[in-house]
C-alpha cells in the first residue's frame, strides 16, 4: 500500500505556502505511521461519551447514542465511530495479562459491541491510556511506576481480536524513567504505541493525548511544542490541551461558553500542524448540549470547521436542542470541515471583539468566518483584500442560511453575539489568493509595523487587527507589510525596507516547528521579552541564533 501522505513538509516556504494557499502541494516524504493504509485523510468524526456522561457509562448508554446518531441522520452525514472512553474494564488484568470488560457495565463484552456497531454501519472506538493507569485508576497499557514490563503489543492484539476501529490513548500515569526527561518519555511511550498498532494486524486510528500533558498556556511552552512536532509521527488526531467543560447534571445550565473559546484559542495558531492524516484535536464537539446556546453552538461548529477539527460529538445525542442539531448536520459545514486539502484556517486577524479567519479550500475557494465575542449583535464589513482576495469579486454562500450573494469591495453582514458567520467564497477576476493576514507569536501578540520606536521598526504588539498588523506572503519568499518587506537590518535588528527582488535579507523560511528562518544568515526571528513595565517602551525584533523549539522563535503565518 502507498505511505500515508504527511501533512507539511519538514521546511516549508513562504513561497510553498502561497502555493498551498492556491490548491498546489509540494511534494512530500512519507511520515512514520501506525499502518502502511492511509488513515484518516479528513478529520475523524463521530461520538464519544466523556463529556456528557465521564465514567457513568454501560452498555444501554453507549448503543443508545448509536441508534441516536442514525435516527437523527448524523451517521449518514459522517459521525460514525462510536467510542467508548475511560472506566469500561475492571481494575485488574486477568492471569494471562489482559484487560477485563466490566461486564456489570457491558454484559455482552466489547467484541459484541463492536460487532453490534459495525452492523449499524458504525465504527468501534476505545479508550486506554499510556502511562500505567488511566485517568481513573484502571489499567494502562504502559510500564508500571518505577519501571517494568508494559503492555502495548498486548493491548494492541486485544483491540484487533475486538475489531477496533479506533483507539483514544491517553496519557495519564506515564512513568519517566531516571535520567530521562518527560518529553522524551512521552515520546517513546507514543511511538511504541504506534508500533503495536501497526503490528496488530489490523488499521486502526490513533487518537494521541500526549500535546495535552504539556500545554502551558495559550501559546505553550518549549516542550509542548517538541512533542506538537513528533506527535504526528505517531497518531492521525491529537488532544493538544485543555479537556471542553463536562455536561454537570446538577448545574446542566451552567454556561460552557468559556471552554469552548479557551479550547479554539490554544488551537487556532497550530495549522502548520494539520493535513490529511494529521489534525490538530481541540476536544469534542458540545454544540446543542447544555451549556451552549444556538449561537454559542453554531460558533463551535463554525470554528472546528474552519480548523479542520475532528468532529466528535460528547453527548446526550437523543436530547440535543434542535438548532444544535441543525449545526451539527448543516451539509456545507461538515463539508468544510472534511475538504480534501485539508489545510487548517489561519486567524486573519483578531481583536477584542472580532476574530477573522480564513481557510483555503481543494478547489481554490476560501472560506471565511467571522467570530463575535461580544455579547451584542455586530455588524462586520470584511474588505476581500484582508481574507486574501484583493482585485477580486467572489460568489460568497452564508453557510448557515444557504444564501448567495455577488460580493465585490467587502463581505458584510450581521453577526449575533458569540455567534460566527461562515461564508464560503469563490473567487472571481483575480489571479488567485495571496495568504494575508497577522504573524502572530510570543504569547498571542502581532507582529507590529507601526506601533514603533523607530522609522521602519518592527515590534509585538497586542493584537487589534489594523493595517499595521496585515501581512501578506509575497514573491521570493518575502514577508510584506504596506508595501514594505521584512528584512533584516544592523545589529541583529529587523525592520521594514524597501522590497527589491534578490536583496539579501528579505527570503524566510517558514518551517513546521514555526520559526522563521532568515535565508541568508540562517538566523531566527525572534520576538522580544515581554515586560510588565507600564509604558516602556517596545522592544524590537531580532535575530538570533534557532534554538530548539523556542516559545519566542515560533510563529503562525497567514494561508
Amino acid at each position: 500500500m502507498p505511505p500515508r501522505p504527511r501533512a507539511l513538509l519538514p521546511c516549508l516556504t513562504a513561497a510553498a505556502l502561497l502555493a498551498l494557499a492556491l490548491g498546489a502541494a509540494p511534494a512530500t516524504a512519507g511520515p512514520t505511521a501506525t499502518s502502511d493504509t492511509p488513515l484518516a485523510l479528513t478529520p475523524p468524526m463521530g461520538w464519544n461519551n466523556w463529556a456528557h456522561y465521564m465514567c457513568d457509562i454501560d452498555e444501554a448508554k453507549v448503543l443508545a447514542n448509536a441508534d441516536a446518531l442514525v435516527s437523527t441522520g448524523l451517521a449518514a452525514k459522517g459521525y460514525d465511530t462510536v467510542t467508548v472512553d475511560d472506566c469500561w474494564m475492571t481494575k485488574s488484568r486477568d492471569a494471562d495479562g489482559d484487560l477485563v470488560t466490566d461486564t456489570r457495565k457491558f454484559p455482552h463484552g466489547m467484541a459484541w459491541l463492536g460487532d453490534h456497531l459495525h452492523a449499524k454501519g458504525l465504527r468501534f472506538g476505545i479508550y486506554q491510556d499510556a502511562g500505567s493507569l488511566t485517568c481513573e485508576g484502571y489499567p494502562g497499557s504502559g510500564a508500571p511506576a518505577g519501571g517494568g514490563a508494559d503492555h502495548y503489543a498486548r493491548d494492541a492484539r486485544l483491540f484487533a481480536s475486538w475489531n477496533v476501529d479506533y483507539v483514544k490513548m491517553d496519557g495519564c500515569n506515564l512513568y519517566v524513567p531516571p535520567g530521562t526527561t518527560k518529553e522524551r518519555a512521552y515520546r517513546d511511550a507514543y511511538h511504541a504505541v504506534a508500533g503495536a498498532l501497526r503490528d496488530s494486524g489490523r488499521d486502526m486510528v490513533l487518537s494521541a493525548s500526549a500535546p495535552a500533558y504539556f500545554q502551558q498556556g495559550e501559546w505553550g511552552g518549549s516542550d509542548w511544542h517538541k512533542v506538537l512536532h513528533w506527535v504526528g509521527e505517531t497518531g492521525q488526531l491529537w488532544r493538544e490541551g485543555r479537556d471542553i467543560k463536562v455536561y454537570n447534571a446538577k448545574a446542566p445550565n451552567t454556561s460552557r461558553w468559556s471552554s469552548v473559546l479557551g479550547n479554539y484559542g490554544y488551537n487556532r495558531w497550530l495549522g502548520r500542524y494539520a493535513g490529511p492524516g494529521n489534525w490538530n484535536d481541540p476536544d469534542f464537539l458540545i454544540a446543542g448540549a447544555p451549556g451552549l446556546s444556538a449561537a454559542e453552538s453554531r460558533s463551535q461548529v463554525g470554528l472546528w470547521a474552519m480548523m479542520a477539527a475532528p468532529f466528535i460529538l460528547s453527548s446526550q445525542v437523543s436530547q440535543l436542542s434542535p438548532a444544535g442539531l441543525a449545526a451539527l448536520g448543516n451539509t456545507d459545514l461538515i463539508a468544510l470541515d472534511q475538504d480534501p486539502m485539508g489545510r487548517q484556517g489561519a486567524v486573519v486577524s483578531s481583536n477584542a471583539t472580532f476574530d477573522i479567519l480564513v481557510r483555503p479550500l481543494a478547489n481554490g475557494d476560501r472560506a471565511v468566518a467571522v467570530l463575535n465575542r461580544s455579547g451584542a449583535a455586530r455588524d462586520i464589513d470584511v474588505p476581500l483584500g484582508e481574507v486574501g482576495l484583493p482585485g477580486c469579486t467572489a460568489d460568497a454562500k452564508d453557510l448557515w442560511n444557504g444564501r448567495r450573494a455577488l460580493v465585490g469591495g467587502s463581505l458584510t453582514g450581521r453577526v449575533a453575539a458569540h455567534d460566527t458567520g461562515v461564508w464560503r467564497l469563490s473567487p472571481r477576476g483575480c489571479a488567485g489568493a495571496v495568504p494575508t493576514g497577522q504573524i502572530a507569536g510570543a504569547g498571542a501578540t502581532c507582529a507590529d509595523g507601526a506601533n514603533t520606536t523607530a522609522a521602519g521598526a518592527v515590534v509585538m504588539a497586542a493584537c487589534t487587527g489594523a493595517p499595521d498588523q496585515r501581512w501578506s506572503l509575497g514573491d521570493g519568499a518575502t514577508l510584506r507589510l504596506a508595501g514594505a518587506c521584512l528584512s533584516a537590518g544592523d545589529q541583529g535588528l529587523v525592520e521594514l525596507a524597501r522590497c527589491a527582488p534578490g536583496r539579501p535579507g528579505q527570503s524566510w523560511e517558514h518551517d513546521r516547528s514555526g520559526t522563521l528562518t532568515e535565508t541568508v544568515s540562517g538566523l531566527c526571528l525572534t520576538a522580544p521579552a515581554a515586560t510588565s513595565a507600564a509604558h516602556a517602551p517596545a522592544e524590537r525584533l531580532r535575530l538570533a541564533p534557532c534554538g530548539d523549539h523556542r516559545v519566542d522563535q515560533t510563529w503562525a503565518l497567514p494561508v
